[in-house]
C-alpha cells in the first residue's frame, strides 16, 4: 500500500475551487472525497518521487471536512486529529491573510528551543485547532527561506553524510537532499495538518537556493567556478516547482502549463532538469512571479531573486520583462494592493541610503579598487535589497506613487518586523520575520545600533558625496522593531498584528492600524 510522505497541503483556493498537491510513496492514482464527490488525479514522476495535483472544481460551499485515497486506499485524516477543511475565499474578499518568512526546520527540544526559540507557525497551527472562525486565515502566504539549502540542521546532515563524502558537505547537493529536506519542512504533525486545511501561496528567498543568491554579477561568476553550484540551481528551482511554485497555479494556469503536461505524459527527471537550468540562464524564459484577484484586494507575489538584472552599471531588481509584467499587474482595476516582495521594498531609510551608497561604488564611482571592495562588502553584509537596485526602486516608487489606491507591501529576510509608511501616501511597508530562526542577542543589538542608530546617521551623507538623487518619496518606521519569532496576519481593509509563541502558547506582540 502506497502512502503519503508529504501532505495534503491546500494550496490555490478560490470562490469554487481548490487544489490538493501531496508526495506519494508509490505512482499511483489520488483522490481526494469531499461532501461525497470524488476527484482524482494521477502521479507523476521525477528523480524517483511521485507527485500529484488534486483540483476540486464547481463547489458551492466550504468543505466541512476531506478525506485523501490512495489507489482506493483511505490514507487521511489522520486518527486523532481535527478534519482538514477547506474554506473557499469570500466572493467580496479575504476578511484576514497571515504571512512571514524564514523558518528553520529543527526539532521542538529544549536544546534547539533555546537557540532557535519556538516555532510559531507550528504553535500557529495548534491553536487554529481549537480556534473559532473568525481566527482561521483565508490565506497563508510565506514570503521566502522556507527551507535553509546552505544550513541544513544536524539531522539534515547526517542524512546528507550517509549518502556522500562529495562537495558541498555541509550543504544541499541534489534533488534527493532538496525532497528529503521538505519532508523534514512539513510533516511535523501540527504543521502538517495546518497546511491541509489553510490555503497556502508561497515565493523563495535566498535560502532557498543558497545565502546571496544573485546578489551580483560578481556572485554568480564566483558560484559557476565551483565544482558543485550548476546542480545545486538545477535540483533548487526544480524543487521549487514542484514543492511551491506548482500550487501557486490556478487549475487554469497548470492546465496551459507545457512543462506539468510533460511531466503527466512521462517526461520525468530530464524535463524538470532542463527547465530549470534554462529558467537560472535565462530567466526571461519563465516567470515565478504571479498574482491573484482577491475581490477587493490583488495580491501580486513578485519574484525579486531569479528575475533580477546583473549588468554591471545597470542593475535591476526586475528584468525588462518582469517589470513590464509588474507594470501591467498593478495597473489592473482593484479597490487596494498587496504586493508581496521577500525583500522589504522600504527600509529603515538610513538603511536604503547605505545601500545606495554602496551599489554606486560597486559600479565604480570611486574606481577599481574601491569597486572590489564594496562588492565583497555587499555580499557580507547582505546589502542586496530593493535600495541596492536603486534604478528599480526608484521607477517602482514613482509606479506606486501614481496609482491613487492603498498599497501594503509585504516582507520578510530581516529577521526583524517593522512597519514603515511613506509620507503623504497609502504605501505602507509591513515586514513580518523569522518565523523560527532569531538573531542573536548581539545581533539585535548591532541591527538596533546600525540600522536605528548610526545608518541615519550616517546614510544621507554617503548618499550626498557619491551625488546619488533623493528617491521619489520620503517614509519612516512607525512601529517595531520586533525581533521574536513571528508570523502577522493583516486584516482587512486596514489593520496588521503581529504574534509570538510562548511556553507554545500563542501571543499577541503587537496592532497596527495602517490609516
Amino acid at each position: 500500500m502506497s502512502a503519503l510522505v508529504i501532505g495534503p497541503m491546500l494550496r490555490y483556493v478560490d470562490t469554487s475551487s481548490a487544489s490538493v498537491w501531496v508526495e506519494t510513496g508509490e505512482p499511483g492514482v489520488v483522490a481526494v472525497v469531499a461532501d461525497g464527490r470524488r476527484y482524482e488525479s494521477r502521479t507523476f514522476t521525477v528523480h524517483g518521487h511521485h507527485y500529484a495535483m488534486v483540483d476540486l472544481t464547481g463547489l458551492t460551499q466550504d468543505v466541512a471536512g476531506y478525506a485523501v485515497e490512495l489507489d482506493g486506499e483511505q490514507v487521511w485524516p489522520l486518527e486523532g486529529r481535527p478534519p482538514s477543511r477547506i474554506r473557499l475565499l469570500p466572493a467580496d474578499g479575504p476578511r484576514t491573510m497571515t504571512f512571514g518568512s524564514c523558518r528553520t526546520s529543527v526539532p521542538h527540544d529544549t536544546a534547539h528551543v533555546l537557540t532557535h526559540g519556538e516555532d510559531v507557525l507550528r504553535t500557529y497551527g495548534a491553536h487554529l485547532m481549537t480556534a473559532p472562525d473568525e481566527e482561521w486565515p483565508d490565506l497563508l502566504l510565506l514570503l521566502g527561506d522556507q527551507v535553509y539549502a546552505d544550513s541544513p540542521s544536524p539531522e539534515m546532515l547526517e542524512f546528507i553524510r550517509g549518502r556522500r563524502d562529495t562537495e558541498p558537505q555541509d550543504e544541499i547537493a541534489d534533488y534527493e537532499e532538496y525532497a528529503e529536506l521538505y519532508r523534514r519542512a512539513w510533516t511535523d504533525p501540527e504543521i502538517r495538518w495546518l497546511l491541509s486545511t489553510v490555503p497556502t501561496a508561497m515565493i523563495f528567498d535566498d535560502h532557498d537556493l543558497r545565502d546571496d543568491w544573485n546578489t551580483s554579477h560578481s556572485w554568480r561568476e564566483q558560484m559557476a567556478a565551483t565544482s558543485w553550484w550548476r546542480r545545486r540551481v538545477i535540483s533548487g528551482l526544480g524543487a521549487y516547482w514542484v514543492y511551491q511554485h506548482l500550487g501557486n497555479l490556478s487549475p487554469a494556469e497548470r492546465a496551459d502549463d507545457a512543462l506539468l503536461r510533460t511531466l503527466m505524459e512521462g517526461g520525468g527527471a530530464d524535463a524538470l532538469d532542463g527547465f530549470a537550468e534554462k529558467a537560472d540562464a535565462d530567466p526571461s524564459s519563465n516567470r515565478w512571479s504571479y498574482s491573484r484577484d482577491l475581490g477587493h484586494t490583488r495580491l501580486i507575489v513578485v519574484d525579486t531573486r531569479c528575475a533580477r538584472q546583473l549588468t554591471p552599471g545597470d542593475r535591476r531588481m526586475l528584468d525588462a520583462g518582469e517589470w513590464e509584467w509588474l507594470v501591467e499587474e498593478v495597473s489592473r482595476p482593484a479597490e487596494r494592493l498587496v504586493i508581496g516582495s521577500s525583500i522589504p521594498f522600504m527600509l529603515p531609510e538610513g538603511v536604503h541610503y547605505v545601500q545606495n551608497w554602496n551599489e554606486a561604488l560597486c559600479d565604480g564611482a570611486w574606481g577599481r579598487l574601491v569597486q572590489r571592495l564594496s562588492e565583497a562588502f555587499r555580499q557580507a553584509v547582505d546589502l542586496e535589497h530593493w535600495a541596492a537596485f536603486r534604478r528599480s526602486f526608484d521607477d517602482l516608487a514613482r509606479l506606486l506613487a501614481g496609482l491613487g489606491k492603498p498599497v501594503v507591501l509585504l516582507s520578510g529576510d530581516v529577521h526583524y518586523s517593522y512597519v514603515a509608511k511613506a509620507r503623504g501616501r497609502q504605501i505602507w511597508q509591513v515586514v513580518c520575520s523569522p518565523i523560527r530562526n532569531p538573531l542573536s542577542p548581539l545581533l539585535r543589538w548591532a541591527n538596533v545600533l546600525t540600522q536605528f542608530g548610526v545608518a541615519p546617521l550616517v546614510g544621507g551623507l554617503l548618499a550626498r558625496v557619491a551625488r546619488l538623487p533623493r528617491p521619489p518619496f520620503r517614509w519612516r518606521v512607525t512601529h517595531g522593531p520586533w525581533f521574536q519569532n513571528a508570523v502577522a496576519t493583516l486584516t482587512f481593509p486596514d489593520g496588521a498584528t503581529w504574534y509570538e509563541s510562548k511556553n507554545g502558547e500563542f501571543q499577541e506582540i503587537d496592532t497596527v492600524r495602517l490609516t
